[in-house]
C-alpha cells in the first residue's frame, strides 16, 4: 500500500506533539506482554495510559480495515530514534475525528495491540474513557421498538452526546451508501420514572429503504462504527413521531 500523508503538524508546539514520558514508559512496557499474558489488569493500565503517551506515527499512515473502515496507524515510540511523534488525546479534535479515522496500533505485527473504532475515539473525546459501562442509554438487549401507547419525549441530542463533527461524518457516510437527508432525533423512554428512564438515537432509516432486508441491516450496523460503544440506537419510519426529526 503506498504511504497516504495526511499528517502537518508545522503549526503545533511541543506540548501537543509530545507526551507524558512516565505513561510511555508504561505503554512500551505493556506493548511487550504476550497476548496469552493480558488479562483485565493489562487493559486497565492499557487504557489509562495509552490517550497521553507518545507514540510514532506509521509511515502508512492509514489503512482501511477488514471492516472496511479506516484507521489511523500508530506504532509504539522507538528507542534511540528520530520519528513523528504522535499524542491521541493531543490531537482528536484537531485531526482524527475531523477525518472519520478510527486508530489502530502496532498494525505492523501479526496482531495489532488495539483497534479503537471512531466511537473510541468520540467517546474518549467526550467523557475522556474509550469505553463507558453505565449510561442512561438503552441496554442492547431491551426492544428497540415504540410500543403504541408508549409515552416518550423527543428531541434533538446535544453536542455533548453528538458533536458536529460526529453529525458530518455519519451524514458523510449515510449519503454515500444512498441514504439521502437523513435526519435524527433523540428518544427519551420511561421519563416520568427516574429510576428506569433511558434514551435512544433514532435514524430515519427503514428496512424499505433498501434492496434486500442484508443491505438494511448492514447499514445499522456501519452506524455503530461511529457512536460510542454504548449507545443505543434505531431506525424508526419519518412519520412515525410528529416534530421529531430534523437533519443529521
Amino acid at each position: 500500500m503506498n504511504t497516504i500523508h495526511l499528517f502537518d503538524d508545522s503549526n503545533n508546539g511541543d506540548d501537543n506533539r509530545l507526551g507524558d514520558l512516565e505513561k510511555t514508559i508504561i505503554v512500551n512496557s505493556l506493548m511487550e506482554i504476550p497476548f496469552e499474558d493480558r488479562d483485565e489488569e493489562w487493559r486497565d493500565a492499557f487504557l489509562t495510559n495509552i490517550a497521553e503517551c507518545t507514540l510514532k506515527l506509521a509511515e502508512t499512515e492509514v489503512v482501511v480495515g477488514p471492516d472496511g473502515f479506516p484507521y489511523f496507524q500508530l506504532e509504539s515510540a522507538p528507542k534511540d530514534q528520530n520519528f513523528q511523534a504522535f499524542v491521541i488525546k493531543n490531537r482528536l479534535k484537531d485531526f482524527v475525528l475531523p477525518r472519520g479515522f478510527g486508530i489502530a496500533i502496532n498494525t505492523q505485527h501479526e496482531n495489532p495491540d488495539w483497534v479503537f473504532t471512531y466511537g473510541d475515539l468520540v467517546n474518549f473525546f467526550l467523557n475522556e474513557e474509550f469505553y463507558t459501562d453505565e449510561s442512561i442509554f438503552s441496554k442492547k438487549n431491551t426492544p428497540t421498538i415504540i410500543g403504541e401507547d408508549e409515552e416518550i419525549l423527543v428531541g434533538q441530542p446535544a453536542e455533548t452526546i453528538l458533536p458536529q463533527t460526529v453529525r458530518t461524518q455519519l451524514r458523510e457516510f449515510l449519503d454515500y451508501y444512498g441514504v439521502k437527508n437523513a435526519k435524527i432525533m433523540l428518544l427519551a423512554r420511561n421519563y416520568k420514572d427516574e429510576d428506569n428512564a433511558t434514551q435512544d438515537l433514532a435514524f430515519n432509516i427503514v428496512a424499505n429503504q433498501f434492496s434486500t432486508e442484508k443491505e438494511f441491516t448492514n447499514i445499522m450496523e456501519a452506524i455503530g462504527w461511529f457512536l460510542p460503544r454504548h449507545y443505543s440506537y434505531i431506525g424508526l419510519d419519518e412519520l412515525a413521531i410528529d416534530n421529531g426529526f430534523m437533519p443529521l
